[in-house]
């Protein structure tokens, strides 16, 4: 794909020798791209990125993502192996990029380092997904990460997801649907497998939203999605509350 070589050779060309490895991860590698699917890039690197670094790479990065011409958004982590090796939680993530920042980035500077709980997720699907586009496995530069952390983590995020609930609905559905099915299971599925199990375990009266972000998620970019009808936003919040509700017990059990 010519979006991944552009981001392989931006990374090399912004970092150079501080580069261990870039990994390709998610919908990528692990069920199939959907049509809002991002290009989820993990980058490993020697050494935290110095200011020329994070700016050379941010730059690059507004402008290969979510072009023209059928470019995906991309999303594109570094982490620093001493951070990650030996694991410790929470990791810190050096730099990170998504399209939801672009604004940020661009009238603030270039991302800056700070603890991110969610890196351990995405660590995870890297390792599992086993997908180079530069340098060794992912399991020759940092270590497997336990699967105690792996829920910890995914359940330590809730709270800044669901601040997202209004302005990226479908998203925190099956994003809560996936936590609910990884501490339930120790997996983290494609969402719409993790939405699948949910609905299989929903109440009734729980399910049309979740299905409702499913079908989005399969068939229609974000710019496609139209608005809810006013009927299934209604249910938003109790659907919600019943899946925090058997995370918790979940959490309960294991505590």
């Amino acid at each position: 794909m010519d979006q991944l070589r552009q981001i392989t050779t931006l990374v090399r060309d912004a970092l150079g020798s501080n580069v261990l490895g870039i990994y390709l991860y998610g919908s990528s590698v692990a069920g199939g791209l959907r049509p809002a699917s991002d290009l989820d890039v993990m980058v490993i690197a020697r050494r935290s990125l110095d200011q020329a670094e994070r700016q050379a790479l941010a730059d690059g990065l507004l402008k290969v993502s979510g072009t023209t011409d059928g470019g995906r958004h991309v999303e594109l982590s570094v982490a620093i192996q001493s951070d990650v090796r030996p694991w410790r939680y929470p990791p810190t993530s050096d730099f990170l990029y998504g399209d939801w920042l672009r604004e940020e980035i661009e009238t603030e500077g270039p991302p800056q380092p700070e603890q991110s709980p969610d890196l351990c997720l995405l660590l995870h699907m890297t390792m599992a997904g086993n997908h180079p586009l530069s340098g060794p496995p992912p399991g020759a530069v940092f270590d497997p990460i336990p699967l105690a952390d792996v829920i910890r983590a995914s359940i330590d995020g809730i709270p800044s997801l669901l601040a997202d609930l209004g302005s990226d609905t479908r998203n925190v559905l099956l994003t809560l649907a996936r936590i609910w099915t990884t501490v339930a299971t120790g997996e983290i599925r494609s969402k719409d497998a993790a939405a699948d199990w949910a609905l299989a375990r929903l109440r009734q009266v729980h399910r049309p939203v979740l299905a409702h972000s499913r079908e989005l998620y399969l068939t229609s970019t974000y710019a496609e999605e139209k608005p809810w009808p006013a009927d299934l936003c209604a249910q938003l919040q109790p659907h919600v509350d019943a899946v925090l509700a058997e995370i918790s017990k979940l959490d309960a059990a294991v505590s």
